[in-house]
């Protein structure tokens, strides 16, 4: 998958984001990724020529147990985070019970639920593995990511296109990375 050395580089060289992986990968949870923003922003910065920087936001830990889908699971973890490392905002869900607040169809896994989020750049998941690899997790591809391109999945570029394109607004990208550019999926 092109830009996969890219972003594996940038994140073994960012600390802060390897304690976070560490974090995660000790759980030992099934199907178990950092995503979205963690990932997302770490490569705009990046490509904006900021300097490194710690997770804005939420860090968003996906899994996928069809076992375990009671919300309960999903907060005692994200307390265990957080005692753990207590400098993130720990944000845990287990994607095999999201689809029901999403209103789509059941999940298979972490990537699949990733390709019904709103934007491609933020369908991207990473973990270490336990010889300390990067494991990357993008069912949609890197490109949009790498290409600053802001463009909705195919979940968001129909009745949902709305929401796409309130997240952009909410979340201030395009005043953070003024180098971003909109895009949508065509059909």
């Amino acid at each position: 998958m092109r830009y996969r050395g890219d972003l594996t580089a940038l994140i073994l060289a960012d600390a802060a984001r390897l304690s976070a992986l560490r974090a995660v990968r000790s759980l030992g949870l099934t199907d178990c990724w950092i995503a979205a923003g963690f990932v997302r922003d770490a490569v705009w910065d990046h490509l904006h020529g900021y300097a490194p920087r710690p997770p804005y936001g939420d860090v968003d830990t996906v899994w996928f147990n069809p076992d375990r889908r009671d919300a309960a699971w999903d907060v005692a973890i994200g307390t265990g985070l957080s005692r753990r490392l207590p400098q993130f905002d720990w944000s845990v869900k287990n994607q095999a019970r999201m689809h029901t607040r999403n209103g789509d169809r059941p999940y298979r896994s972490v990537a699949d639920a990733m390709t019904f989020w709103p934007e491609t750049a933020t369908a991207v998941a990473i973990r270490l593995t336990d010889d300390g690899l990067l494991e990357v997790n993008a069912p949609l591809g890197l490109e949009d990511l790498f290409s600053l391109k802001l463009a909705p999945t195919s979940a968001f570029s129909g009745a949902k296109y709305a929401q796409f394109e309130a997240r952009i607004a909410a979340k201030g990208w395009l005043r953070r990375y003024p180098m971003l550019r909109r895009s949508i999926l065509q059909s």
